[in-house]
């Protein structure tokens, strides 16, 4: 899409697109995260990170593509520290890197599905966690201190930069209207996606929003 180009979305506003909109927001969300984990952490325990890994790749998603179901607040939250949970639990259950790694990672996708918190980063939270749990020195459960606060700043900063640069989140997709003798419903939808049973990056409603502006333009056009 080129810079600066102008799109309407399916409720009528129209939003003003750039390459760095969510380059900035990454800058802001990961800076700010840092910053206030440094902060609280600081005569803590100086052996605690102030900023994970797994922070950036959530970062890309809340920022880059908000309405994303796997960019939400809940997922972010969620899936970043049940993981982290689960990878801590297994490192120290089993000891091994390899053996709490692979399991880790398997069961953090497993309850995150469970618990409708999946997120990508997720799983490297849980590699992350189950690798330094198992190692020497070990990571205790006061690992989750810089973990929770740079995932709580990032959903922070993610609401206010998204909300302020007009992309709504938490996103919440809005339901269309479909006209008399339209080809599907948009319960067929919900069946097909049953029926292949994959999840796909996309709600369903925002699918059936774009399916229908592609139908409008091919009326107008015809």
């Amino acid at each position: 899409m080129a810079q600066g180009s102008i799109i309407t979305s399916p409720t009528g506003g129209k939003r003003r697109l750039g390459p760095y909109r969510g380059a900035l927001g990454a800058l802001f969300g990961i800076a700010a995260a840092g910053a206030l984990t440094r902060l609280l952490e600081s005569g803590y325990d100086p052996a605690l990170p102030f900023l994970v890994a797994p922070l950036g790749a959530s970062a890309v998603l809340v920022f880059a593509v908000p309405a994303s179901p796997l960019a939400q607040p809940w997922p972010v939250l969620g899936g970043n520290l049940i993981s982290a949970m689960v990878g801590l639990a297994l490192g120290h259950l089993l000891g091994d890197p390899w053996l709490a790694g692979s399991l880790a990672v398997a069961s953090a996708i497993a309850v995150m599905t469970l618990t409708r918190s999946l997120h990508p980063p997720g799983g490297a939270c849980a590699l992350l966690c189950a690798l330094g749990a198992s190692g020497t020195p070990a990571w205790g459960w006061a690992h989750l201190l810089p973990i929770a606060l740079n995932v709580v700043t990032l959903c922070v900063i993610g609401w206010i930069y998204n909300n302020a640069t007009d992309h709504p989140w938490p996103h919440r997709a809005q339901p269309v209207a479909h006209q008399p003798g339209e080809p599907y419903r948009r319960e067929d939808i919900d069946t097909l996606l049953a029926e292949w049973e994959e999840t796909l990056d996309v709600d369903a409603d925002d699918l059936d929003a774009f399916v229908q502006e592609l139908l409008k333009r091919g009326r107008a056009s015809g």
